[in-house]
């Protein structure tokens, strides 16, 4: 059957003259700025964050990403992007029903005992209904918005724009690889097939841990840009924050469970620290772990970087300089002076501080949400400004981004834990060639091979 949707010329044409226009015409504003010599970043972020927040769809989530990954945009861009909500206007129910009938056919309606019209989440590239099975399982329908797979390659190409805009102002990290990571996952994430195989991949590593509860798929009811999955229910994480102690650190466990044993087994991370994508299940009406709901970003590395992130870690602990250099190259990173190694020494120390630290802390250790990592992350820049610029290994992205992310649910829910306890558990028997086959084996019952 001939896919008439996939990366249709008139949908990508329209879109790339939508967004070249929005995203352009900042950029040239922003250059004149600079050339004029009046310096008013915070007016043109806005103006940025303004152009994209009207547009549903990939470059909208990839401004959001952006922002979370540190020094990739200017602080002030970075602030104004991350004010862009994934909340977009939904499709109404007459959408929907033509969507629907293109995925399931003209009957789609009697494969579903039940199918809410509203739906209950929506996001850049799709939303999500709640229905019924005939057999009786409540179930999430994630149904893509249309035309987002020519969406996905128009927004890309202009993704260089926003990076070039930083590349003019400031040039200490070269972002090239930076832009074909993303490039890769955004459109990862429209292949629901792949996002279900994720799924089972997640439900096969986690399925000896009860803290962390994963949703199975339902292949009848789903397609390419449909996704079909298990309703969990669960509640916002941010509602649990001012709960007991005890129960803000067994959520926190459980975050960490569902993000380090993935990783340090196997080889694969969640991407995505959205908090949207966390739920928390309670039984008998105690917070007892979390739901882990989307797939869409999902990594999966070599073994060999893997035992970079313990060599780094194992090399900071012991001051073996060594081990350390080794790690960074295993991960990539080039031209390696002196200069550079204590530059990303102190990006690392500050990533693996709390793992290092063996005792009970939270994650930021008396220094304030807001102005955690900020002191590293200025000095690392200026350092950078006279080094770079600094080529970042594309698989650093992600790495860094879900670690940051995860940092940051620890500082929302206020845990105090052993972290170095924690992370000692998860790598005690750790080695290369146990994580290379425990993947394969994951990753052939997932059907990813």
């Amino acid at each position: 059957m001939v896919d008439e949707e996939r990366n249709r010329f008139s949908a990508r044409a329209a879109r790339y003259a939508r967004v070249g226009a929005n995203v352009g015409g900042v950029a040239a504003r922003i250059a004149g700025a600079r050339l004029m010599g009046l310096d008013r970043d915070g007016n043109n972020a806005a103006a940025l964050a303004s152009a994209l927040g009207g547009l549903k769809g990939p470059l909208m989530k990839v401004a959001q990403l952006m922002a979370t990954i540190p020094d990739v945009l200017p602080p002030e861009y970075a602030a104004e992007l991350q004010k862009l909500q994934s909340d977009a206007p939904p499709m109404g129910w007459a959408f929907v029903r033509r969507r629907m009938m293109a995925e399931l056919g003209r009957d789609w309606e009697r494969k579903f005992a039940s199918f809410e019209h509203a739906p209950s989440a929506a996001a850049s590239l799709g939303q999500v209904h709640k229905a019924v099975t005939l057999e009786g399982a409540r179930v999430a329908c994630k149904l893509q918005y249309p035309d987002m797979q020519a969406a996905v390659e128009a927004d890309l190409s202009q993704l260089d724009v926003l990076f070039s805009i930083h590349r003019r102002m400031d040039g200490a990290i070269d972002t090239r690889e930076i832009a074909r990571e993303i490039g890769e996952r955004v459109r990862e994430e429209l292949d629901y097939r792949r996002e279900a195989k994720h799924a089972a991949l997640y439900a096969h590593i986690l399925k000896d841990e009860p803290k962390v509860r994963v949703p199975g798929t339902h292949a009848d009811l789903s397609t390419g840009r449909l996704l079909t999955m298990d309703w969990l229910d669960g509640e916002k994480i941010l509602g649990f924050t001012e709960h007991p102690l005890a129960e803000r650190n067994a959520l926190a466990e459980a975050m960490f469970a569902a993000w380090w044993q993935p990783f340090s087994r196997f080889g694969v991370i969640h991407g995505d620290p959205h908090l949207g994508n966390y739920t928390v299940f309670s039984v008998e009406e105690r917070p007892a772990g979390i739901n882990l709901l989307d797939y869409g970003c999902i990594r999966i590395f070599p073994p060999a970087f893997v035992a970079g992130v313990v060599d780094l870690y194992r090399g900071l602990m012991a001051g073996d300089d060594a081990r350390v250099v080794h790690a960074y190259e295993t991960w990539g990173f080039k031209g390696l002076k002196r200069e550079l190694i204590d530059v990303l020494n102190i990006w690392a120390r500050f990533i693996y501080g709390p793992l290092m630290d063996d005792r009970v802390r939270t994650i930021a250790d008396g220094v304030s949400p807001a102005a955690y990592g900020r002191k590293e992350a200025f000095t690392v820049h200026t350092a950078l400004k006279q080094l770079g610029p600094v080529t970042v290994p594309r698989e650093f992205v992600f790495m860094d981004r879900a670690a940051i992310g995860l940092g940051g649910v620890f500082l929302h829910l206020k845990a105090e834990l052993n972290f170095h306890r924690l992370f000692e558990d998860a790598i005690a028997d750790f080695s290369a060639e146990g994580v290379a086959a425990r993947q394969a084996e994951a990753m052939q019952v997932a059907g990813l091979q």
